[in-house]
């Protein structure tokens, strides 16, 4: 099907992103597309005044972050396809269309992987170990395996976009949206995409760190995804801990040392553990029943 780039909202979230905003516009224009919103995190350099230039719709954002920026601008969209990318130059424009097509197929969010062969020089190797570390942790706690949930580059519907519940401020808002559209079983096609390196701009990104904080969410989100996984790690945290405090109390009786306060925290602990370990499996299987439910209600109405 021929994409209608008129129906399409080219969104960039900028931070200092003037050596390459220029150019990434202007190569949109070019390609037809006519709606370019650049939402800038108040920018220290020209970004704004480049993005302007070149024909841009500019707004400044009112919070802080990436996913404050993505979080604003999704409330004023309007056209009903929305292609997301970062302003570091560090994707092609050409590529977007191949994120569009699979939305007019009746797909939910297309995702551009980065993560194949023929781009891997453009990561770092730790970045790359991460993202794959990251991946893995995702399709074990959400269920799905979307093979880049922290890619930049994706189009959405904006009817999909207008039913996530989203709230993280910062870089996990790939993760976030990733998660809300397998809880809102969204269609998601999986697009290989050319990822290039940043040029004339320095990355905000801190490998460890910003690690943590996306594996956070990833974990946080799962409560609703796939509560047996949330409560089973946490219960079972809880419960080694206690054995580990148990193993401690042995081996301190068998120099004849008593400790009974420590004695009842282990098995506290281990009961505890124990319990919520079971109360995932009994979430997760009200879960169960619940989608099952839904989804003989949507087949009733689709009708015969």
């Amino acid at each position: 099907m021929e994409i209608d780039k008129d129906q399409v909202t080219i969104l960039i979230p900028t931070l200092n992103e003037e050596p390459t905003i220029g150019d990434l516009v202007q190569r949109f224009f070019a390609l037809g597309y006519s709606d370019i919103l650049v939402i800038d995190g108040r920018s220290t350099d020209m970004t704004r005044e480049v993005a302007a230039k070149n024909g841009a719709r500019v707004i400044i954002q009112t919070g802080k972050g990436k996913g404050n920026a993505f979080i604003q601008a999704v409330s004023i969209l309007t056209r009903p396809y929305v292609l997301l990318l970062d302003g570091d130059g560090t994707y092609e424009p050409e590529d977007g269309k191949d994120l569009i097509s699979p939305l007019l197929m009746g797909y939910d969010q297309s995702i551009g992987n980065r993560l194949i062969q023929g781009n891997y020089a453009s990561f770092h190797r730790l970045n790359l170990t991460g993202n794959h570390i990251l991946n893995w942790l995702f399709k074990v706690a959400h269920g799905r395996y979307l093979y880049d949930i922290l890619s930049g580059y994706r189009a959405f519907t904006l009817s999909s976009l207008r039913k996530m519940h989203l709230y993280e401020e910062g870089f996990g808002i790939e993760t976030e949206i990733s998660a809300e559209a397998v809880k809102n079983n969204n269609r998601i096609a999986v697009i290989p995409i050319r990822y290039g390196v940043r040029v004339g701009s320095v990355t905000k990104l801190e490998p460890i760190h910003d690690c943590l904080k996306i594996g956070r969410p990833i974990y946080r989100l799962s409560k609703l995804n796939n509560p047996r996984f949330y409560f089973g790690f946490l219960g079972i945290f809880i419960s080694l801990t206690g054995i580990a405090i148990g193993i401690y109390i042995v081996s301190e009786w068998m120099r004849n040392i008593d400790h009974i306060p420590l004695t009842i925290l282990s098995v506290m602990l281990i009961i505890v553990g124990l319990q919520i370990f079971m109360f995932g499996i009994q979430s997760d299987m009200l879960l169960a029943y619940q989608r099952e439910m839904l989804h003989e209600i949507n087949e009733i109405r689709k009708g015969p």
